[in-house]
């Protein structure tokens, strides 16, 4: 199967107003991160607040995302649950909103094991029949998909891609020497990047893309050519980077996306908006990024 995407893809923010999602915003978002080189666009995360929306924001968002890119970048819909069920019927709606492929964490709270791993995956891209990219983050789900397992899992022909957010490089070079060529790893930290790509991931699905789109496309094409340049990229971007981490995603990003101008300064609980000194050294680290 065709590889998805290469470079940096975009965990899109979800825009509120009045606790309402900002369709009109989100749209003119999608607009401005495709135009400035987002290569694909992850809707309904967590960064995008997917948990807190309701099945018609959520598939809403989809059918925008696929209006609003024209086919010009592939739309990955996060559909993935703690429930088999409901991870299937939230995916079989997705295709049918129009998505290019779904994203499916690891179940949460009532965690399987590996081999419950392995039925629930296969089951759902079983049905569906779209790409499927897994999604490994033990910092919110507790367990980790064993390289093992993926293995096992990247012989279903729909099963072609992993957002690696373990931050454990090991794990990752462990997983390039033992899966097909054509199974496709991205990052899902974007502090690390480089070191991903020094050990061969494909690309990053990034949270500050959400700001800076070009800027982190930018990195990965100049690492393909020209490491030590890309490093030097990387630096001048990694302590707005870094400002993001004072609080808890998507809290920090939501409050850069406002100040750029692609959503109101509102978040849904229970999760919380940052307060203004929290807020003010983002700004500051985004503005000297841009030499404003």
């Amino acid at each position: 199967m065709t590889q998805l995407f290469k470079g940096s893809a975009v965990a899109i923010t979800t825009p509120f107003s009045h606790d309402e999602v900002d369709y009109d915003t989100f749209e003119r978002h999608v607009n401005f991160l495709v135009d400035e080189g987002a290569q694909a666009l992850f809707v309904n995360g967590t960064t995008g607040e997917g948990s807190t929306l309701t099945e018609e924001e959520r598939l809403n968002l989809i059918r925008l995302s696929v209006k609003a890119s024209d086919g010009r970048v592939p739309i990955i819909a996060n559909t993935g649950t703690n429930d088999t069920k409901a991870s299937l019927s939230h995916s079989l709606k997705a295709k049918e909103a129009g998505a290019n492929a779904i994203m499916l964490i690891t179940p949460y709270y009532n965690k399987t094991s590996q081999r419950g791993l392995i039925k629930h995956f296969n089951l759902i891209a079983d049905a569906v029949e779209l790409p499927v990219v897994l999604y490994n983050v033990p910092s919110r789900t507790n367990m980790t998909i064993d390289v093992e397992t993926l293995v096992e899992l990247a012989k279903h022909p729909y099963i072609v891609a992993l957002k690696d957010a373990t931050g454990d490089m090991e794990y990752l070079s462990q997983c390039k020497a033992q899966l097909p060529n054509d199974f496709s790893i991205y990052s899902g930290n974007d502090d690390s990047i480089i070191p991903f790509f020094e050990r061969g991931g494909d690309g990053v699905i990034s949270v500050i893309a959400n700001a800076t789109p070009k800027a982190f496309q930018d990195i990965y094409t100049t690492y393909q050519t020209n490491p030590k340049e890309a490093k030097a990229l990387f630096e001048k971007i990694k302590p707005l980077i870094n400002s993001l981490s004072i609080d808890i995603n998507p809290m920090p990003i939501k409050a850069l996306v406002n100040y750029v101008g692609y959503a109101e300064n509102e978040i849904r609980l229970p999760l919380v908006e940052l307060e203004e000194d929290v807020r003010q050294p983002i700004i500051q680290a985004y503005q000297e990024f841009k030499g404003v």
